[in-house]
C-alpha cells in the first residue's frame, strides 16, 4: 500500500485496479501515510492556508425529483421559501463586513429565478463588491443560460456529478439524464468558470468501484475545486432508513483526490461537521482546505434542509465566522480571506 500511496503522489495517477486496491486493502497505518502526503501536497501549492466562502441559501424550491434529498420536489413537508434581491445583497453585505470575499449563491433548480433574475443578481453584486468572487450552484443549465452568468460576473460554478455510475446516478436522479449531467460540466469548463464538480461517500447501494469510478472521472475532467461530503439521510425521503456515509471514509477520499488533484480547491464539508464534532477539522487534515460558513438568514436555515441534522443553523453570520476561525487556527491552520481562486485559473476575459 505505501508504494501505491507513493505512486500516486509521485504521479497523481493510478490505475482502476491500483485505486481499487488501495481503497480495499488500506490498514490505519497506510491511511495515516496517505493524509500525511496529501498534506504535503496541500502545502506545496496552498500552504496551510484554509479559504473562506460565504454561503447564501437562497432558495429551496426546486423541480427536481433527487431521492436523497430534502428540498425535492415531491417532498410536500418542506417548508419552502425564496430570498429577495434586496435579502440576498443584505448577505453580501454582512459578508463582506466580516471579510468574506467570495459569495456562492446556492439553491435548488428554482424556475422562479430566471437566467433574466440571474444576470440582474450577479451583475449587481459584481458592481458593488467589483474585488470579490462570485460562486453559482444551481444546478443543470443549458450552455447559453451559464455563458450569460460567466459573462455576467459569475467565476465559479459548483455542480457535484453525485456519482460517476450511470446506473447508481439514475437510481437516485428519476427523470434526469446522467449524460446531461456530464454535458453540464464540461460546458462549464469550457466556457472558462472554475468547475467543482463532486460526489456523495456512502450512498445505498454505492461500492469502492463505483467511488473509484469516481476519481477516474475527475482524473478525466480536471475540476478546479471537488465538494465531496458523506451521504446523510433526510427523514422526509424514502431513504430515511439508510445508513449515513462515514467521515473515516471522506477524509480518506479527500485525501486521494488532493493526491489525484493536486492544486484542487477542496472544502471540508459543512455534513462532515454534521456528523462529528471535528469533522471539518477532519477533513482539513486530510488535505482539504476550504470551508463555506452560512451566510444566510437564520430565519431560512433551517428551512435549506438537505439531509437530517445540519449544524450552524441558528448562528449569526458573525457567530459562524468567529466558531470557524476558532477552530481552523486551534487546529493549525490559517484563514484566508483573499478571493482564493485556484492557482491555475484565470479569467478568459
Amino acid at each position: 500500500m505505501k508504494r501505491l500511496i507513493d505512486k500516486l503522489h509521485i504521479e497523481s495517477n493510478l490505475s482502476k485496479n491500483e485505486l481499487l486496491n488501495l481503497l480495499n486493502n488500506m490498514t490505519s497505518k497506510d491511511i495515516i501515510y496517505l493524509k500525511e502526503k496529501a498534506n504535503m501536497v496541500r502545502n506545496k501549492h496552498y500552504q496551510n492556508k484554509v479559504f473562506l466562502r460565504g454561503l447564501i441559501e437562497f432558495t429551496n424550491h426546486c423541480k427536481s425529483h433527487c431521492i436523497y434529498c430534502g428540498i425535492n420536489a415531491k417532498n410536500s413537508l418542506a417548508h419552502r421559501y425564496r430570498l429577495s434581491k434586496e435579502d440576498i445583497l443584505n448577505c453580501c453585505n454582512t459578508g463582506y463586513k466580516l471579510g468574506y470575499r467570495t459569495f456562492v449563491l446556492q439553491g435548488g433548480e428554482d424556475p422562479y429565478f430566471t437566467d433574466d433574475k440571474m444576470v440582474d443578481i450577479i451583475e449587481t453584486i459584481k458592481t458593488q463588491y467589483p474585488h470579490c468572487a462570485i460562486t453559482l450552484s444551481i444546478g443543470e443549465k443549458s450552455y447559453q443560460s451559464y455563458k450569460r452568468f460567466y459573462d455576467s460576473g459569475a467565476d465559479r460554478y459548483l455542480l457535484r456529478h453525485e456519482t460517476a455510475s450511470k446506473s447508481l446516478y439514475e437510481s437516485l436522479h428519476p427523470n434526469m439524464s446522467f449524460e446531461n449531467r456530464i454535458r453540464c460540466l464540461y460546458d462549464l469548463k469550457s466556457i472558462g468558470y472554475q468547475v467543482g464538480a463532486g460526489f456523495m461517500v456512502g450512498l445505498p447501494n454505492q461500492t469502492n468501484e463505483d467511488l473509484v469510478q469516481d476519481l477516474l472521472f475527475l482524473k478525466k475532467l480536471g475540476p478546479h475545486m471537488v465538494g465531496i461530503g458523506p451521504f446523510i439521510p433526510h427523514e422526509d425521503t424514502i431513504l430515511r432508513n439508510c445508513s449515513s456515509g462515514t467521515v473515516d471514509k471522506t477524509a480518506i477520499l479527500l485525501a486521494m483526490i488532493r493526491l489525484i488533484l493536486p492544486d484542487v480547491l477542496l472544502p471540508a464539508t459543512t455534513a462532515l461537521g454534521t456528523l462529528h464534532p471535528t469533522g471539518r477539522e477532519k477533513g482539513l487534515k486530510s488535505g482539504a482546505n476550504v470551508v463555506m460558513p452560512n451566510l444566510s438568514p437564520t430565519n431560512v436555515r433551517e428551512k435549506y434542509s438537505l439531509y437530517n441534522g445540519k449544524i450552524c443553523t441558528g448562528e449569526e453570520a458573525a457567530e459562524c465566522m468567529n466558531c470557524i476561525k476558532g477552530r481552523i487556527e486551534s487546529s493549525g491552520f490559517i484563514l484566508d480571506f483573499s478571493r482564493g481562486d485556484n492557482i491555475n485559473w484565470k479569467r478568459k476575459y
